[in-house]
């Protein structure tokens, strides 16, 4: 693959998400990385080392595994579950934002 894909905006993902994302095990995901079917890099964050992944090859080894519809419904499904967070965050920061015009009404008194 070419180093541009490494670099591409969502063209990579670490190992962690690859789970998440894909529905994958840690012992499938290890299994292709030992067979060379996952080119892969290890980082580090704050001094603890990760591996990233070509997302097109984890989404290929996933639909191998599991198939095209339940790669599907786990792209579906961590989709909604990313949505939810940010609409639950997005939530938190309204309140806060709430009490902060209450406050200042308050003051303005």
């Amino acid at each position: 693959m070419s180093n541009s894909e490494w670099t591409q905006q969502n063209g990579s993902l670490s190992h962690k998400n690859a789970i998440k994302e894909f529905g994958l095990s840690e012992n499938e995901i290890i299994q292709a990385m030992k067979s060379g079917k996952l080119q892969y890099r290890q980082n580090y964050a704050h001094g603890n080392p990760y591996y990233k992944f070509l997302r097109s090859e984890v989404k290929a080894l996933a639909q191998k595994l599991q198939g095209d519809n339940e790669v599907e419904d786990q792209a579906l499904k961590h989709q909604l579950n990313e949505i939810n967070k940010h609409i639950n965050s997005l939530k938190r920061k309204l309140k806060s934002l709430e009490k902060e015009k209450a406050r200042l009404i308050e003051r303005q008194k």
